[in-house]
């Protein structure tokens, strides 16, 4: 049986490199210092094709260095979970700290803060500490001040500089946690909120003044987890009592360690649809509690992105002079897909995900959804210092089915209410681009979008930097290999 997400440039590679003379088209900006990361799956160990899901592949960081009109280095390194370390060779590391489960290689998302390199995963399993030169240094529980695993998406807030995420675990029952991290590295609060169970709230959305919870129906699957490891006799009643903790009270720790260690990478992944789970978001101020925590009703749909969110003391449409609706409103744009994980149980594929803006009225009490592009697109990103404020830009990339990469970048014009593409070409794939601004005062759209791009003609993929206002081509970082197709990345300034 095969799996899509095992194959072309889905397939892993095999080795790591550090790269130090790279081939270069056109010219890098002179105030591009820093390095351009991304983390994604990346199986080291033999896989099951009839079990494995794509998100759960052993994490692999990759990186180029850019400093003085150059790229100093390329360098791809297999985060080091114990499996992987086992796998590779190497010595394995005591248990000393309290960051989640080691199961999986971090393989999602890859930030640097407080002078660290972290590479981000989700759903209660651990982060890993990286190298400037992505080494893994080891899990990372925030100097202790934040036990059982992080998430994939925080959002820096531009004023502070303070990490806020949601995070989630199926052990923690009906509860996700809020969290703010300072500058130092350090938790400086966390609130945890009640739920409908147990949902893979994979990002969430920050304003100026609010936290938005996606409380969306891909919930924590006895059937799933409980893994073939457990005797045949067993199986049944371990499932009965998954399904009678998961999403009501805290499961216990000895069962959460149980059937951590039974997780593995490059495996099944224990999240599906419920078609009996409510769709809803919930609002809380930023400096509110629990019980201050707002619930609205959206239609079913499952959202692994927001583009972006802010408030809107004017209504949505700021364009309509006859809107006599002044009520307080909060606006999200997000990238909705019909469902998630129904039928497919191998990856991202269950129809076309949209453009849409959900506008909350805190008023009225209610949503309205509308669609903003019907193009099938992920990977939404904005100029992140206008995280939490109204944006104009957007950019995202085109998909088809099974998450395959479609060839071609958008830019979305929310002012105009318009798009425009940019191909790259020969069956070309562009990746997730993000946006990095020429200066401090830059414009929104005034710097270079950068990204990876494979070319299947040569099995290899560039840095391809684009001119964020017309998306031409500024230069492109020729590397050594493909970088498989994968999740999310950063610029990380010197």
């Amino acid at each position: 049986m095969g799996n899509k997400f095992l194959e072309g440039n889905f397939a892993p590679v095999s080795r790591e490199h550090t790269i130090t003379d790279l081939e270069v088209t056109g010219s890098i900006p002179e105030y591009l210092d820093g390095r351009y990361l991304r983390n994604g799956p990346n199986p080291l160990s033999e896989v099951d094709p009839a079990t494995y899901h794509w998100f759960m592949g052993d994490g692999m960081v990759h990186g180029v260095r850019l400093r003085d009109g150059k790229a100093e280095w390329y360098r791809n390194r297999w985060v080091r979970s114990p499996d992987v370390s086992a796998a590779l060779g190497e010595p394995t590391r005591k248990r000393t700290h309290h960051a989640g489960i080691e199961s999986l290689g971090a393989n999602t998302n890859v930030i640097a803060h407080a002078g660290k390199t972290l590479a981000l995963v989700e759903g209660g399993v651990a982060n890993y500490e990286l190298t400037d030169e992505l080494d893994t240094v080891g899990p990372c529980d925030f100097d202790g001040t934040l036990p059982g695993g992080y998430t994939a998406h925080p959002k820096r807030d531009p004023r502070t500089g303070e990490l806020h995420a949601v995070s989630y675990f199926f052990g923690r029952g009906n509860r996700v946690q809020y969290s703010v991290i300072g500058v130092d590295g350090r938790t400086k609060r966390t609130v945890d909120i009640e739920v409908t169970g147990s949902p893979m709230m994979h990002d969430f959305s920050l304003t100026e003044n609010y936290v938005v919870f996606y409380d969306l129906p891909v919930t924590f699957d006895a059937e799933q987890s409980v893994p073939v490891s457990v005797p045949s006799m067993l199986r049944t009643p371990a499932k009965l009592v998954l399904s009678a903790l998961v999403g009501k009270v805290r499961v216990p720790d000895p069962v959460t360690a149980m059937l951590g260690n039974s997780l593995k990478a490059n495996a099944k992944m224990p999240y599906r649809w419920d078609p009996k789970y409510p769709s809803r978001v919930g609002v809380m101020p930023r400096e509110g509690g629990a019980a201050d925590v707002r619930w609205f009703e959206v239609g079913p749909c499952y959202v692994f992105h927001p583009l972006n969110a802010y408030e809107d003391g004017n209504g949505s449409d700021t364009n309509n002079t006859n809107n006599t609706n002044n009520s307080k409103k909060i606006i999200l744009d997000v990238v909705r897909h019909p469902k998630m994980f129904d039928t497919d149980l191998t990856g991202p594929n269950e129809g076309g995900p949209s453009l849409d803006r959900w506008t909350v009225d805190l008023e009225l009490g209610k949503v309205r959804e509308e669609r903003l592009d019907d193009q099938c697109q992920e990977f939404p990103r904005v100029d992140e210092r206008l995280i939490g404020r109204r944006h104009r830009y957007g950019y995202a990339t085109t998909i088809g089915s099974g998450a395959s990469l479609a060839g071609t970048l958008l830019k979305h014009d929310l002012d105009k209410g318009s798009s425009i593409s940019r191909g790259f070409g020969d069956g070309k794939q562009p990746g997730e681009f993000v946006f990095v601004p020429s200066h401090a005062d830059a414009a929104e759209d005034e710097g270079v979008l950068m990204g990876f791009v494979y070319d299947p003609a040569v099995q290899r993929s560039d840095l391809t930097l684009l001119d964020a206002g017309t998306l031409d081509t500024v230069g492109a970082i020729h590397l050594p290999d493909r970088v498989p197709n994968g999740f999310h990345g950063n610029w990380a300034p010197a």
